[in-house]
């Protein structure tokens, strides 16, 4: 059980990276004051909890009802955790990241976006719960061997987002602390790490086939 939570924790923490989410979130609410600041932190991270919550619930419903396999899901996924740990690995993770933030920022200031407009889209959507981190709780909540386990990653899930909020508020200190040269040098460690989590997925969701 605590391999699991290790192993979902650290698959979960890599694929939605609250840390390198520091910066992004002070870009997105630059000229904000502190109080706004807040209140978009707080939305964001409410809005990505029921999101990545309804398929931490629903997941294994939706495979069930598309007639997809759990080893074929943990294919699939480890395939995609497997490429965002590239784009990380060679820095390509963080640039498309950023271009997101900055075509939500365009948009915004063309449509003078409210507080709630900027919380949704593009902190909680989808750089929080983008495809990666959906894909990420489906296959591990698949994983879980029993209903104990299982709620027990509902409250990993819930230590990554508060995790998230964590660090919009800390924002300006978490970029003053790492600078860029260690942000890249953690962003690349944590693409090595999620590569070989990734590959032992697709190896799972192999064997779990030949059996």
């Amino acid at each position: 059980m605590i391999d699991f939570y290790i192993n979902a924790f650290a698959t979960l923490f890599v694929t939605i990276d609250p840390v390198g989410l520091a910066p992004m979130f002070l870009a997105i609410t630059a000229g904000m004051s502190s109080a706004d600041r807040r209140r978009v932190a707080v939305r964001a991270t409410i809005t990505a909890a029921g999101i990545l919550g309804l398929f931490y619930f629903t997941g294994q419903t939706v495979l069930n009802v598309l007639g997809i396999s759990v080893s074929a899901f943990r294919v699939a996924g480890g395939i995609l955790l497997f490429l965002i740990a590239i784009e990380m690995i060679f820095g390509k993770r963080q640039e498309r990241k950023s271009e997101t933030a900055e075509k939500a920022m365009e948009s915004a200031a063309a449509h003078h976006a409210t507080i709630n407009e900027l919380a949704i889209f593009p902190l909680a959507i989808p750089l929080i719960s983008g495809p990666a981190a959906i894909s990420a709780i489906i296959l591990l909540s698949s994983q879980a061997p029993d209903t104990l386990t299982y709620a027990g990653l509902g409250g990993v899930i819930l230590i990554i987002l508060i995790s998230c909020l964590g660090a919009f508020l800390l924002a300006e200190r978490i970029e003053r602390a790492l600078g860029d040269t260690a942000q890249l040098v953690i962003t690349r460690l944590l693409g090595v790490l999620l590569a070989a989590l990734s590959v032992q997925f697709v190896a799972d969701g192999i064997l779990a086939f030949l059996a």
